[in-house]
């Protein structure tokens, strides 16, 4: 510690915008370890930092800055797509960084309006009447298929799946959906869309099915839209931090 701290009084930082920082005191201030600091600046996250004559490290405020964009990025878009953009900002062109933030807010957007059609979507067709069942109004595969937009082959994953399984001809051994199985396809269609994965579909479904329970679909609806909104403002939190280190370079 005395050995850095004698060296760095004769060290220039100017460059850097602030007093001369030891890898501990961008850990602490970015809350990453020693060794993760170290690996971000390795992979391109933080910039090189500079060396004293004896080897060591000399951070400023520019590190801990990319350290704490990184942190926030990846929360909003995952590592990768967080490493991209603070490379980036740190090389240029400053607008390309721009394009990668708004490309993520456009697809939290999206994510958002898919929300939103698959609530009101599953209210309605959860709460359609039934009626009489006749053996005429049941669908084959590729009737189902084309009036949901979809393969016939995505029908039949979910029905190997077992989210929408539909009844089989006697005869023929083809796949016969009745009005409640073809319910129960715009429902899955409508949250595949949303970004439901399988395995939640998977457990959601038998109650729906059996309970009616709109209730255990509100609270899933409701974890994915306190996900978008955590990403959202994490994507916030780490546009503010790029901002200094653009500032120079975007008018």
């Amino acid at each position: 510690m005395e050995g850095w701290a004698r060296e760095l009084r004769g060290f220039g930082v100017a460059g850097l915008n602030s007093r001369g920082m030891r890898t501990v005191d961008v850990a602490r201030r970015s809350g990453y370890s020693v060794q993760q600091v170290r690996n971000l600046e390795r992979d391109g996250v933080l910039p090189p930092a500079a060396r004293t004559a004896s080897g060591y490290r000399v951070y400023g405020e520019a590190h801990v800055r990319s350290a704490l964009a990184y942190r926030a990025l990846a929360a909003g878009v995952g590592p990768v797509g967080a490493k991209e953009i603070v490379r980036i900002a740190h090389r240029g062109p400053a607008a390309r960084v721009l394009v990668l933030l708004d490309a993520a807010h456009a697809r939290l957007h999206t994510e958002r309006a898919e929300l939103a059609r698959a609530r009101e979507a599953v209210r309605a067709i959860s709460g359609e009447p039934i009626g009489d069942v006749r053996a005429s109004d049941a669908m084959s595969v590729s009737q189902l298929a084309a009036a949901l937009g979809v393969r016939p082959s995505t029908l039949r994953h979910w029905d190997a799946e077992g989210l929408v399984v539909p009844d089989r001809d006697p005869v023929r051994g083809t796949r016969r959906y009745t009005p409640v199985q073809v319910r129960d396809a715009r429902i899955v269609h409508q949250l595949r869309r949303a970004g439901y994965r399988i395995a939640p579909l998977q457990a959601l479904m038998p109650e729906l099915r059996r309970a009616r329970r709109l209730e255990d679909v509100a609270s899933a609806l409701d974890a994915r839209d306190a996900s978008i909104t955590a990403r959202s403002r994490a994507l916030l939190d780490g546009a503010a931090a790029l901002s200094a280190l653009l500032a120079p370079a975007v008018p």
